[in-house]
């Protein structure tokens, strides 16, 4: 009945880490070789939480576009658009407000936790509280059959699935009949999306934590050679190794974990034997990582150069792909009209 077509959106939060490309850029690079997929800036939703300063949000949904590209994600296999730039979003957010119960937002499972992580904010609008109905306008509003996400966002896709159900209760007329004529049931006017598990990334940053900007402990897309090489030769390592002859346990040094990503069996065996037998010393063990992601980040920012030298070519690429987000947004927008009964023409 519906093509298949996924669906994923970021918050333009500026310049992208390594953390950004193993859990989500990878994955939308192997996705667009496999199905139909929009890539979308959510910068209304970036408002939820920055509303107080708006400024840094355009600068950012620039940076954020660059990355993407750089990354490998292609606009001629693959619709690259802003949500600010399609109004529809917003129309069908409201209109499903109107029927979605206030109990369901309530119950979101990140609502109070990041109202508890952003304590410093003030997140008493109805923004914060509906921003996860504005996700499901994003998803419904192109029918997407599929929405990649981790563990963490599964209930927003449960929810966004009731949120469709609800509204094809109450809206669609539509029978749907088997080969013998028999009800069925009705046609759905909105699509329940199915939720396209990915892998938490396990990229870890610079200090042993988990890559975040917040952290300050991050490795940008676009870091230069010199860069990269300075910020891991400063990494800590295991603290038992004070001097070049003492040993020490790669499981308590956080360069360690970066061997985990990006070193074969034969590298990771050096670093194992070398570390505890104080046979290498921590500047060693961080070349073949410095050399690893290097050698990753060369050809991202070869492309990366190519659109900011550009910026017009990037604007005409989210140009085009807004329009045609616009167009698909419509034809759902047009049926939600006519069930509803707002279709006056």
């Amino acid at each position: 009945m519906f093509a298949e077509r996924v669906l994923s959106g970021m918050r333009p939060t500026g310049l992208l880490h390594l953390g950004h490309y193993h859990g989500v850029l990878k994955n939308w690079v192997k996705l667009q070789d496999e199905f139909p997929c929009l890539f979308f800036v959510a910068d209304w939703h970036a408002l939820t939480t920055h509303y107080e300063t708006p400024e840094v949000i355009k600068e950012n949904v620039w940076d954020m576009v660059v990355d993407w590209l750089a990354a490998g994600v292609d606009p001629e296999k693959a619709t690259l658009f802003v949500q600010s730039k399609v109004p529809e979003h917003a129309e069908l957010h409201l209109l499903l407000s109107m029927n979605t119960p206030l109990s369901w937002l309530e119950r979101v499972p990140t609502y109070k936790d990041q109202q508890e992580k952003l304590s410093d904010k003030d997140l008493a609008t109805y923004g914060f509280l509906g921003y996860p109905l504005l996700q499901s306008a994003d998803i419904l509003i192109y029918r997407a059959t599929q929405v990649p996400v981790g563990e963490d966002q599964v209930p927003h896709i449960e929810l966004t699935r009731e949120i469709a159900r609800r509204f094809n209760h109450f809206y669609s007329k539509e029978k749907l009949l088997d080969a013998k004529g028999a009800e069925i049931g009705r046609k759905p006017i909105l699509l329940e999306p199915k939720a396209l598990l990915t892998e938490a990334s396990k990229m870890p940053g610079l200090d042993g934590m988990k890559m975040s900007k917040s952290y300050q402990n991050t490795l940008a897309l676009r870091e230069t050679p010199e860069n990269i090489s300075q910020k891991v030769r400063k990494m800590p390592t295991d603290p038992a190794r004070v001097r070049r002859t003492d040993p020490g346990d790669p499981a308590k040094c956080p360069v360690w974990q970066l061997h985990e990503v990006y070193s074969d069996a034969s590298t990771k065996q050096w670093v194992q034997e070398g570390c505890k037998s104080a046979g290498i010393g921590c500047i060693q063990c961080k070349e073949p990582v410095i050399q690893a992601v290097t050698d990753e980040l060369a050809p991202m920012r070869e492309r990366a150069a190519m659109y900011t030298e550009n910026p017009t070519l990037v604007r005409k690429i989210i140009s085009e792909g807004c329009e045609r987000a616009r167009a698909m947004a419509n034809d759902t927008m047009q049926d939600v009209r006519k069930h509803m009964g707002l279709d006056y023409s």
